[in-house]
């Protein structure tokens, strides 16, 4: 089984993956762990600290060669503010209550939980239901084992 033993952020890296593998947002903060590719072969993640991955990130593997992570449609709510300001209100809600959101200009993505949907819906928000890949915003007290997520050893990258 190939080793993989280092990683790449989107836009970063350079060649072409040779494969990909689709993961949930919760499937996608790995150190080691053996996964299976969509061609099915299977490779071992084997890296010295947990890497939070995120869509079109690669794993590199022991000969150089790439496979890219793609995020997985997941079922979501979609959360439509009345404007900006109330875009900003509804984001102190859900983070007070430290629940996984995706930030965006115009919308919020958040799990699917009818309780939160309720209480959205009351601060005046539209809420629907969608397909599609979730990245949530990592808070400062989500860390992996106690490490920072932003230490990759000696890899380097451009943020």
């Amino acid at each position: 089984m190939r080793r993989v033993i280092g990683h790449d952020h989107f836009g970063h890296y350079h060649g072409t993956p040779f494969d990909r593998i689709v993961l949930a947002h919760d499937e996608r903060h790995l150190r080691r762990k053996v996964l299976t590719l969509q061609q099915g072969e299977q490779i071992l993640v084997d890296l010295p600290e947990p890497v939070l991955f995120g869509h079109g990130d690669v794993l590199v593997l022991e000969d150089g060669s790439l496979a890219e992570i793609i995020a997985a449609e997941e079922a979501l709510y979609e959360v439509l503010p009345r404007s900006r300001q109330h875009l900003t209100e509804l984001a102190w809600h859900l983070g007070n209550r430290h629940l996984p959101a995706q930030l965006e200009e115009t919308r919020i993505l958040i799990l699917k939980d009818h309780v939160i949907k309720a209480m959205l819906e009351g601060l005046g928000a539209r809420v629907s239901e969608i397909m599609a890949p979730f990245q949530p915003l990592r808070g400062a007290y989500h860390s992996g084992h106690g490490h920072d997520d932003h230490s990759h050893g000696s890899h380097h990258h451009h943020d």
